[in-house]
């Protein structure tokens, strides 16, 4: 019965999390801002420090590098850029509760009131809970010149391991870029 329960538990897992495995993307800009006036970029440190591993820094730098050089922006120094790109990243802990039954009644349902104990074959509730790490990466692209805010992409997804990560990285920072609405 055990094994039987794990098996369920796994497949349950498995069929609700491949939703989270995907990176979910959403972007916002300045409407007014002329996004043809910018053709360099630099990539800035965050303010605060946000840490990441070695593989996803790389990862984060030559998927941007490749994204915005097929986009027309070329990376420049910081002193000579028009846009600076700050990165911020953030590991946040999140809680997914699965319940479900198993009614058994091979198509009948029982008498439901009254004060009845169980009975042979009576639904049993199995509740699964997992704890899981949700990143998030924010990329702001900001006017060099004018210090203002002119395009903020946010990439989600679940926490997994180094190679793992820095495919997501990637995957974020492609979608992020194709929403940027420069020159194309």
């Amino acid at each position: 019965m055990k094994n039987s329960l794990q098996f369920l538990a796994a497949f349950v897992l498995a069929c609700v999390f491949p939703g989270c495995a995907a990176v979910t993307v959403t972007t916002d800009y300045d409407h007014a801002a002329n996004f043809a006036n910018y053709k360099t970029y630099a990539l800035t440190p965050p303010h605060h420090s946000s840490i990441m591993s070695p593989t996803g820094e790389a990862a984060l730098r030559d998927a941007l590098r490749a994204e915005l050089s097929s986009r027309g922006l070329t990376e420049v120094t910081p002193q000579k850029a028009e846009l600076d790109i700050v990165r911020h990243v953030f590991v946040q802990e999140k809680v997914s509760a699965q319940q479900w039954s198993d009614w058994g009644y091979r198509g009948s349902w029982p008498y439901s009131f009254g004060s009845y104990g169980m009975w042979n074959g009576a639904p049993v509730t199995y509740t699964d809970i997992s704890v899981y790490g949700e990143g998030t990466l924010i990329l702001d692209f900001v006017d060099a010149r004018t210090k203002k805010l002119v395009f903020r992409g946010v990439g989600k997804a679940v926490v997994g391991g180094p190679e793992s990560n820095a495919g997501k990285i990637r995957e974020a920072v492609a979608k992020i870029v194709a929403a940027y609405p420069g020159a194309h």
